[in-house]
């Protein structure tokens, strides 16, 4: 067994003594997996219980994915105390279900960093850890990425023969593997010879009933049917009944697939090509250990594991919440009570989900679709109020997009509400199956911008860009929630083609709601600020044009700029396409300086303002400075710290201006005064 070599730090986030060592004596001595290898059952057994109560303390400091890691931590201890990890690879899918997995492997002592700003990520990292070897935070992803490290691992070892090929554990969740990849890879494991040998599939079965119940006799007939002996028995009934004609032998073959299945309830995964043992109880260390000591030995693969597991398990206050603690704030160890923050302005998801189902209440032709995130994207108050009209499809956002194309062909106003870092995952479908037929579908698109402590992986940095590029598409972008209403209204009725708006997470800004939303003009924004009459360029001057959000901030810079005797024009782009080629020529030639700014990445609606200024002519005759998301993925913090981060707030939009105007020496006593130093 290769001894393991300490994992890589990053550079961020400081290392802290461990506020609860002494509290957990077994697990204090779990520096590396490699300490778990020498311990009896019933010490992994009490290194489990300490490792869920360390995970539950840990959470309750940071907020975090907490559920799901209570679920694992049996399965945790048991593989790296089996397997020779990190030689033998794991992978995560998702992530969110890691955070005991980095507890035992060298990252404990910056645990209480998770998800904070220069700390751990909240999902594997390739370059926080060794024991991470694949980064992941968007689902389905564990056994494509398992199955080419098996492969590789194989290519290798032939070219070198003193190379030991590893084994690939890749655990899936039950709600991952409802998406299309997971069946794709498993699909070409079973023709991927003998580098799909070492791959090995566990599957965490949590809330789908997709197996018979666990007992006693499911757990014995898994440990049988992973034994060197009825593998080898099998093997042998293989190569006898090749020997009987064709018929008999397809006949003996499906006679013992269907007879394992009937027990199982594994002949789907049979069919993929993959041996499956199971249902096991994910819990019973006494049951996993020698399971998965029987599959790290044999050469049978790839294999399915399935484990049955709960969510929250161990920690009563999660155990008896609907959610399972899936996703949680800071709370109370000893009850479970979790600090709320104090009463606000709605969020922005629930504001289009009122005005959505107003809508819906008039129009039965409004449907509402979202890929497994009903309460993330506010359609489950569509679903409580129109079932037969409300779709979850599942963690398959292909389908989601192209059964709404479906929809919207029979004359239906379908509304797939997606994030907009997952809207990524069905790109194809927005373009072939919606756009180049000009179907109206709507998209509302959750999470656009940065998000806060999920970081890069979930920051909605792009829709603007690759959905700008769509011919025909159009794309809104409210600047507070009056417009949101105004634009959930205006999709409503929109029966042109492919529209979209885009909104950021968080909550509004408390503006008073009208009773609905108002129909707006589609490509037209507005001017929300012109301070004194600017006829011509030769008087100089400003001009902010912002889409989305940033208008508050916008503003904020117009005040600013003001107390220095340069007033600007503030404009409110409302959509990034079509663009208000009129408003922006306007803005071009009244002014100076003319200054984009979105909440979204390099090729988005700068580059379109410039894209037509550039064909106009009036690109000679004005400074045009484009304020984007930076062309680098921001890490987690606030949203604030991130926008700061960007160079995207008030200050830095102050800067800009001064700097376009050539005035170098007020820009650093304002940028001064503006970030309040």
């Amino acid at each position: 067994m290769t001894q393991n070599t300490p994992p890589s730090q990053p550079s961020s986030g400081d290392s802290k003594p461990i506020p609860t060592r002494g509290r957990f004596p077994l697990l204090d001595r779990v520096s590396q997996p490699v300490d778990l290898r020498n311990l009896s059952i019933d010490q992994l057994k009490q290194v489990a219980d300490e490792l869920r109560s360390e995970t539950v303390e840990t959470v309750s400091t940071t907020g975090g994915h907490l559920g799901a890691s209570l679920g694992v931590v049996e399965l945790t201890v048991a593989i790296h105390a089996v397997f020779d990890t990190p030689d033998d690879r794991l992978i995560w899918d998702v992530g969110h279900q890691a955070y005991p997995h980095k507890i035992i492997t060298g990252r404990r002592d910056r645990i209480r960093t998770l998800r904070q700003p220069g700390g751990l990520s909240g999902f594997t990292r390739r370059s926080e850890s060794e024991y991470d070897p694949f980064g992941a935070a968007h689902s389905s992803t564990s056994i494509s990425a398992g199955l080419g490290m098996a492969v590789a691992h194989h290519l290798r070892a032939e070219d070198d023969p003193s190379y030991r090929e590893r084994n690939v554990i890749a655990v899936i969740g039950d709600g991952s593997i409802s998406a299309g990849m997971a069946y794709e890879a498993m699909n070409n494991a079973a023709v991927a010879g003998e580098g799909a040998e070492r791959l090995i599939v566990i599957l965490n079965d949590n809330e789908m009933s997709i197996a018979p119940p666990v007992g006693s006799m499911s757990n014995y007939l898994s440990r049988l049917m992973s034994s060197r002996q009825f593998m080898g028995l099998r093997d042998l009934a293989g190569k006898f009944v090749k020997k009987l004609p064709d018929r008999l032998e397809r006949t003996a073959k499906k006679a013992e697939e269907y007879a394992r299945g009937m027990i199982t309830g594994g002949t789907l995964f049979e069919e993929l090509g993959f041996y499956y043992v199971g249902p096991v109880d994910g819990h019973d260390l006494t049951q996993l250990v020698p399971i998965l000591r029987n599959l790290r030995d044999t050469d049978q693969g790839p294999i399915l594991l399935h484990v049955i597991t709960e969510k929250g398990h161990g920690y009563k206050p999660a155990e008896a919440a609907g959610d399972k603690y899936h996703a949680v704030a800071k709370f109370n160890v000893v009850t479970g009570e979790q600090k709320k923050a104090p009463p606000g302005p709605p969020s922005w998801t629930n504001i289009f989900a009122r005005e959505l189902v107003d809508r819906a209440a008039t129009d039965s032709r409004i449907t509402a679709i979202t890929a497994a995130m009903p309460s993330g994207t506010g359609l489950d108050k569509f679903a409580a109020k129109f079932p037969d009209r409300f779709f979850d499809v599942g963690i398959a956002e292909q389908h989601a997009v192209t059964f709404a194309a479906g929809m919207a062909t029979e004359g239906l106003r379908p509304f797939c509400a997606i994030y907009s870092t997952f809207l990524q995952r069905a790109y194809d479908q927005v373009m072939h199956d919606v756009v180049l037929q000009k179907l109206p579908v709507r998209f509302a698109i959750d999470r656009a911008g940065l998000v806060g402590a999920d970081g890069a992986t979930h920051a909605g940095s792009f829709d603007i860009a690759y959905l700008g590029c769509l011919p025909g598409m159009t794309i809104m972008a409210p600047s507070d929630e009056i417009e949101l209403l105004n634009m959930t209204a205006t999709a409503c009725e929109f029966d042109e083609g492919p529209i979209a708006l885009r909104y950021p997470r968080g909550n509004t800004y408390g503006l008073e709601l009208p009773a609905k939303g108002e129909i707006i003009q589609i490509g037209k924004g507005r001017i929300v600020r012109e301070m004194g009459q600017q006829s011509g360029r030769e008087k100089g001057g400003i001009a902010i044009l912002s889409l989305g959000p940033r208008l508050e901030e916008a503003l904020k810079a117009a005040d600013q700029l003001a107390a220095h005797g340069l007033p600007p024009t503030v404009a409110d782009a409302r959509f990034a396409k079509p663009l208000d080629t009129q408003l922006v020529e306007q803005l071009a030639r009244d002014h100076a300086v003319l200054i984009t700014i979105e909440e979204g990445s390099v090729g988005g609606f700068g580059s379109l303002v410039a894209q037509h200024l550039s064909q106009t002519g009036l690109l000679d005759h004005v400074r045009l400075r484009t304020m984007t998301l930076p062309d680098t993925f921001i890490d987690h913090d606030s949203q604030f710290e991130q926008y700061n981060t960007a160079r995207l707030n008030a200050p830095h939009i102050v800067q800009t201006a001064l700097k376009a105007l050539g005035i170098v020496e007020q820009q650093s006593s304002s940028v001064r005064m503006a970030s309040g130093v």
